[in-house]
């Protein structure tokens, strides 16, 4: 590890750190706050204690917060949290509630939730029957962007009571991001960059209104998707390897969500489609983790692909 990414790495480091200085001095009496939520205005009262998270984004920010939630769902293609989590959980760890799109509500019952912090765009019938058992909080509804966790990560925060927690995490990202895309501009390590998952049935190109195709952005990188992503898509049809040179640009990033992505990614690298790239040919190829890079969002996902940009870009 050279200097310059030890003095990055330490600087985002130094900027959870500040977010745990504002959860240090959290004051225990919070007052009752009114959240506007997708599905209307929902009251919180005082600081919740045995908080349910139904959303990878909840948890992320739950656990930026200070807050260990009591229950949690699996990331997108695995059996438990993501590993990026793992780092901030320690002992206890939050009961399994199922995926996002199947919640086990028995499950969540039986943690006796005091909070409960779902994902967008939840069934409203899942919506009543949760809301029954705690105040519920859905965030709005947004056209696909770069930048809607964000505003999902501070409604989080309200409701959670540590605001000021979740808005250092959020300045914390930014200055991380401004401090490396400077770095990569002064190491000429920029370019046009995509991101690919890769699936056992084959890749498929990442749009560029995903939470990290704006990570990428905001250090320098020129991110694209080939054009080859809806609008309001999150994700091309399946490629095929003859058409990978759609994505043939200075950086490729490659997420698998398990090790059937994995395999079937190691098996397309003995195509000559994939070998004959230019980006293979200059080393160009980053393999990185499709459960934090193609599913995760929020402050400390955020830091972890930070870490893996730098690793890459700046070795």
């Amino acid at each position: 590890m050279g200097p310059l990414v030890g003095k990055l790495k330490a600087k985002g480091l130094i900027a959870l750190l500040m977010g745990g200085v504002a959860m240090g001095v959290f004051s225990a009496s919070v007052e009752a706050r009114t959240l506007d939520t997708a599905f209307g205005s929902v009251e919180v009262k005082g600081s919740p204690e045995r908080v349910v998270t139904l959303y990878e984004g909840a948890l992320d920010t739950a656990l930026a917060a200070g807050v260990m939630p009591v229950g949690a769902v699996t990331t997108r293609g695995g059996n438990d949290v993501a590993a990026y989590i793992e780092t901030y959980l320690g002992d206890t760890r939050p009961a399994i509630m199922g995926v996002v799109r199947e919640i086990n509500l028995e499950a969540v019952l039986m943690q006796q939730p005091d909070l409960i912090l779902a994902p967008p765009q939840l069934p409203e019938a899942q919506y009543r029957l949760l809301s029954r058992m705690a105040p519920t909080v859905v965030p709005p509804t947004q056209p696909i962007a770069p930048d809607n966790w964000r505003d999902e990560a501070r409604l989080y925060g309200q409701a959670l009571g540590r605001e000021d927690a979740i808005e250092a995490a959020i300045n914390g990202v930014d200055t991380r991001a401004a401090e490396l895309a400077n770095a990569l501009a002064q190491a000429e390590a920029g370019g046009s960059a995509f991101l690919v998952r890769w699936m056992p049935g084959g890749p498929m190109v990442m749009s560029k209104n995903l939470f990290t195709s704006g990570l990428l952005a905001r250090v320098g990188l020129d991110f694209q998707d080939g054009g080859l992503v809806s609008e309001g898509g999150v994700h091309s049809d399946v490629l095929s390897l003859e058409n990978l040179s759609r994505v043939d640009g200075d950086w490729l990033f490659l997420a698998t969500l398990n090790a059937d992505g994995e395999a079937a990614l190691e098996s397309a690298k003995q195509s000559p489609a994939f070998t004959r790239l230019e980006v293979v040919k200059r080393g160009g190829v980053v393999p990185v983790d499709g459960q934090l890079w193609t599913s995760a969002n929020g402050p400390l996902a955020a830091q972890a692909i930070l870490d893996d940009i730098e690793g890459a870009l700046l070795p």
